[in-house]
């Protein structure tokens, strides 16, 4: 997939700090553009649920503009302090510890990036953080051409819950050869 090599440089910074504590799992580029490309449409609070070392906000970052602002969640204490030192000069990033309750009272969400596996697994709760119109992003799929779709010989349960809710019209993008995104907007 064609895109300039270079990043933004707060999400330089965020891969650089995600090398140094050995996170190999980082949102990747393709995502972090797409996330990028999005939040550029968004107005009000963007949220990724599970910070890591920031890529993901550093992403959003390097898209919102006018008032919009990212709010973030990490559960590693420790962690969320270095992601706190390294946005220390984004202003449009708050960054929490705790898990990914402590955002509810920032909700309802205009764009939401969710990168921890329970919430992801669970539509009723994400459903309730989104307003009409805001947009879900979850990452980490591989391409699947099928329905229902199918990962390591088995349903996907999960895609397959944000496929076919009700509640939004979703849809997976594949942003590379071996991955893929499910965007999931709230009606």
């Amino acid at each position: 997939m064609s895109a300039p090599p270079d990043v933004p440089p707060l999400v330089a910074r965020a891969l650089d700090l995600s090398r140094k504590e050995g996170f190999i799992t980082a949102t990747r580029t393709e995502t972090g553009r797409l996330l990028a490309a999005l939040a550029a449409s968004r107005t009000g609070t963007l949220a990724e649920l599970g910070t890591g070392c920031g890529v993901g906000s550093a992403w959003l970052d390097s898209g919102i503009t006018g008032d919009a602002r990212v709010v973030t969640a990490e559960l590693d204490p420790a962690l969320a302090e270095k992601v706190q030192e390294l946005f220390v000069e984004a202003q449009r990033i708050e960054v929490t510890s705790g898990d990914w309750s402590t955002l509810e009272r920032y909700a309802p969400f205009s764009l939401l990036f969710v990168d921890v596996r329970d919430v992801k697994r669970s539509v009723d709760v994400v459903a309730d953080l989104m307003g009409t119109g805001g947009m879900v992003v979850l990452d980490d799929f591989t391409p699947c051409q099928t329905w229902p779709p199918v990962y390591a010989g088995r349903v996907d349960v999960v895609r397959e819950q944000w496929l076919a809710d009700d509640r939004f019209t979703a849809v997976e993008v594949m942003v590379a050869e071996d991955a893929s995104v499910v965007i999931a907007t709230r009606r």
